[in-house]
């Protein structure tokens, strides 16, 4: 009998959409490219945290585990005071890009622990110290420690000493699809009792002072627990409030004088509930009470090693008793969660995997955010523009000033909602792959999203992320349709979503044809692209133009074209057999391949090949402007991505598409040299499968003796990005007077190279660990059983090659799972983090991890790609551990 998630998910498209209210307020909106109207483009300094308690947003809000409807007309968030503090804590803080010694970084300590994906109940945890929060020694012990140092984090400070905090959990359970209980739990984890001011806050975001003739909403007091809510296009809403506490009410304005230093008449502003809290100003806030943001104000004492519980209900209908049946509400939902997730994971041994994967899983959930961005009003400036705000003609011609069609107003799946508080678009498709586990259809609605016309550009790009559309992600948008298309296939027990697999493709299409049109300079299907979203991976930015002139011949972004070619022939063929009018269709991408495939593998003139025969490995060539050719001999997960480009055919797809069949016998017989250096067609595998890849079987081969090999790539967590050789034989460059140097980097980036917030010179990632790993499965199916390699390299022992990519899996699963002595690597560097219990069961997901410890790095709530985990354990938690 399917559970009642499931029918939530199943039905969640009908005109009262479960899904309407959720997550989707921001963990930051300050300092991002959308709130930017400098002159410059330093958005993080134009829009500083301390501005954000009292300058209105323009686009999106954000709180403290915030949720609002689908069009964030009305937001509901927590803030909190501790007595000590100089604010309110209304928001989570952290370091600009330009203030952290390895770029942005959050410095609070939150975790997102359960959802169910349509948000019936949801569950997070916030921990808040007692003491005055550290803002200025994070500040200035970052500002004073090199690239070289580790960062300086909140824990370090002493804050958490002697337990001297408060676990805040924020729950919320669903009576229906906009009657929202919530329950605030502040659990007091030091030995004396401690007072709190809990402020569970709903407001409107503010759209009246941007338009002509928008009407404001407006919140007022029914009783001294109900607020009434009123938007003259959304509706009336209630929100109640046990207990009695204090009310308070102001607008959700820009207080002009605090951030522009000129009074604009007005009274009551965005930060007039801190000032009335922290300084005790009477007037900043509204006796009347009404206004467009609104608080209650609780103050609490807990008790030594207690807890404290506070009930709320937000509801568009009136209830006359709001906490009537407000407990039995929520244990059902939280029943309902744990039989959705028990159904899912019920070929998992481990509860501590379990325990990983429904974190992760909850990351996925609670990383949705309301996106709004028009570009072109953006660049243009308002109807109405708010004083003091002077738009610039330059800015017309500067950031994404070529993408004026864009306008988003949707529900997105964000990297990360504090440091990536925007779309990108690779990690986008990575994210939708654990995500489809769980509800595929939110996972294809992602994908088409940034296919339809409000997004692709009408040249076929796909939007990469805000700081710079036109910058370059891997194609791996029809990876992931494919792929999401065969997980949704298996849910549904049938045939397939052909109206979602098709739609797609028809814009997939688009997407090729610029491809090729803007990223292969001289027509010889060898690609370029860029940095391709591995940061510094290179000896130089690829983002710019190179310091030595001429261009690069990537082996990434041609490898990437080769996979993204043979996507496209696996969906074709698929369409196909669907409708036998898209054969040639897929013949159009099984020739593309092939000419991809011999100018990548194939040596032309002067020993010009992206491949080394000696080095057994892939090179990018640079192209000098005095002719030259030089391979840059740097072992990099570079010369690693050919292994994606790779898929089989199914012996239906060959014998039963006589279009299709009459091109492959072609090319084998008569076009020996597009295939003499690829896999071979004319020998079909098992179940007389048919392999398409880049790399014929001795390829193959000398390639994973390379990546399986402990002392180069192979870590005992999965693939490091950059070979450990080079850290005894750094790869140096010399440029004139300059030397340009890589060498192994397991953590964090000592180069200032995007940011300096990640590094592609030794961690792990998640996407390409997945894409090895899923290519590897791809070969197991052509190659069977019979067929092993040796793992790890020299070590004498062999696996076949479905085991190995379950091998690496585990050693993914690794980083997060308790080791016999109860630590997770993911911790190894933060001793606290490590040790204590209360720190050691909550699981954060990085956005990358140390190439020998294991230890998170980056964005510490990535759980975007690093979601792929959950799915990790789903292919491989009934494994036995790493033998």
């Amino acid at each position: 009998m399917m559970n009642i998630e499931k029918e939530r998910i199943i039905h969640s498209k009908e005109i009262c959409s479960w899904k309407k209210w959720g997550p989707y307020v921001s963990d930051r909106q300050w300092g991002t490219v959308r709130e930017d109207y400098s002159k410059d483009g330093s958005a993080w300094e134009y829009f500083p945290h301390d501005m954000a308690r009292s300058r209105a947003y323009r686009w999106s809000e954000d709180g403290i585990g915030g949720i609002s409807d689908d069009q964030q007309h009305i937001c509901f968030a927590l803030a909190f005071w501790n007595y000590n503090d100089p604010i309110i804590k209304e928001r989570f803080f952290g370091l600009t890009g330009n203030e952290g010694n390895h770029g942005e970084d959050v410095k609070e300590y939150y975790y997102y622990q359960d959802s169910t994906p349509t948000h019936s109940y949801m569950r997070m945890l916030y921990r808040y110290p007692h003491d005055e929060f550290p803002y200025n020694e994070l500040v200035t012990e970052n500002k004073n420690r090199s690239r070289s140092e580790d960062e300086f984090d909140l824990i370090h400070s002493g804050v958490f000493d002697n337990n001297k905090f408060f676990d805040i959990y924020i729950e919320y359970a669903k009576n229906n699809e906009e009657d929202i209980l919530i329950k605030i739990e502040v659990v007091n984890k030091y030995h004396e009792e401690k007072e709190l001011v809990v402020l569970p806050t709903v407001w409107f975001r503010n759209t009246w002072d941007w338009e002509h003739d928008a009407k404001k909403p407006s919140l007022y007091s029914i009783t001294d627990n109900e607020i009434r809510l009123a938007h003259s296009d959304f509706g009336t809403y209630h929100f109640y409030l046990d207990q009695h506490p204090e009310l308070l009410f102001c607008e959700n304005e820009t207080n002009t004088k605090r951030v522009f230093g000129v009074n604009n008449g007005k009274t009551f502003f965005k930060d007039g509930i801190n000032d009335y809290i922290v300084n005790n100003e009477k007037t900043a806030v509204n006796d009347a009470k009404t206004g467009t943001k609104a608080a209650g104000a609780y103050r609490i004492q807990v008790a030594a090693n207690n807890n404290y519980i506070l009930r709320l209900r937000l509801s568009k209908e009136k209830v006359d008793n709001p906490f009537e049946n407000f407990d039995n509400i929520f244990a059902q939902r939280k029943s309902e969660a744990d039989i959705f997730y028990e159904d899912l994971q019920s070929h998992i041994r481990e509860d501590d995997l379990k325990n990983i994967q429904r974190q992760a899983y909850a990351g996925m959930m609670w990383a949705k955010q309301y996106y709004n961005f028009d570009v072109s009003k953006w660049l243009d400036g308002d109807e109405v523009n708010p004083p003091f705000i002077d738009f610039d003609v330059h800015r017309k011609h500067g950031r994404n000033a070529t993408w004026r069609h864009m306008h988003c107003s949707e529900i997105i799946s964000m990297p990360d909602k504090w440091e990536y508080p925007w779309f990108a678009a690779w990690d986008l498709a990575f994210h939708c792959i654990p995500i489809a586990r769980i509800d595929p259809s939110f996972a294809k609605e992602q994908l088409l999203l940034l296919l339809d016309e409000k997004h692709l550009h009408p040249s076929g790009q796909i939007p990469a992320y805000e700081w710079s559309f036109s910058d370059v992600n891997p194609p791996v948008h029809a990876w992931a349709t494919l792929r999401i298309f065969q997980i949704d296939r298996k849910i549904r027990c049938d045939k397939g979503d052909f109206d979602f697999l098709e739609q797609s493709y028809h814009k997939l299409l688009l997407n090729f044809t610029w491809w090729v049109n803007q990223k292969d300079k001289n027509g010889s299907n060898i690609f370029e692209g860029g940095f391709l979203g591995l940061d510094n991976i290179g000896i130089f930015d690829r983002s710019k133009p190179l310091p030595t002139g001429g261009f690069m011949e990537q082996a990434d972004g041609t490898a990437w074209m080769a996979m993204f070619s043979l996507n496209m022939l696996k969906i074709s063929l698929e369409l196909s057999l669907h409708n036998p009018n898209y054969q040639s269709m897929a013949c159009k991408f099984f020739e593309h391949f092939y000419y991809i495939a011999a100018a990548l593998n194939n040596i032309g003139e002067n020993d010009n090949s992206l491949w080394d025969d000696n080095e057994k490995f892939f090179y990018d060539l640079l192209h000098l402007p005095n002719g030259k050719v030089q391979r840059l001999k740097i072992n990099s997960m570079v010369g690693l991505i050919p292994l994606f480009a790779v898929e089989t055919i199914i012996a239906e797809s060959y014998e039963d598409l006589p279009i299709f069949k009459k091109q492959v016998d072609y090319f084998i017989k008569d076009r020996v040299d597009l295939t003499s250096n690829v896999s071979r067609l004319d020998e079909p595998g098992v179940g007389k499968r048919r392999l398409l890849s880049l790399l014929r079987g001795f390829r193959m081969k000398q390639l994973l003796v390379r990546m399986l090999d402990e002392t180069e790539f192979l870590s005992e967590y999965g693939i490091r990005a950059l070979s450990k050789i080079h850290k005894d034989h750094p790869y140096k460059y010399q440029l004139d007077h300059q030397i340009y140097q890589i060498e192994y980097e397991p953590g964090t980036s000592t180069t200032s190279l995007f940011g300096g917030n990640s590094n592609w010179r030794g961690p792990i990632w998640f996407p390409v660990n997945y894409l090895i790993i899923e290519s590897l499965l791809k070969y197991h199916l052509y190659y069977g059983d019979d067929f092993k390699i040796e793992y790890p390299s020299h070590s004498g022992k062999f696996l076949t090659i479905r085991d190995v990519a379950a091998q690496l899996g585990i050693r993914l699963m690794k980083l997060f799972r308790k080791n016999e002595g109860g630590k997770r690597p993911i911790y190894n560097d933060y001793p606290r983090m490590q040790n204590d219990p209360a720190f050691n069961e909550e699981i954060l997901f990085f956005e990358y991890f140390h190439g020998d410890n294991g230890s998170g790095l980056g964005a510490s709530h990535q759980t975007g790609w690093t979601g792929l985990i959950a799915d990790m354990i789903f292919k491989f938690g009934y494994y036995d551990q790493e033998n």
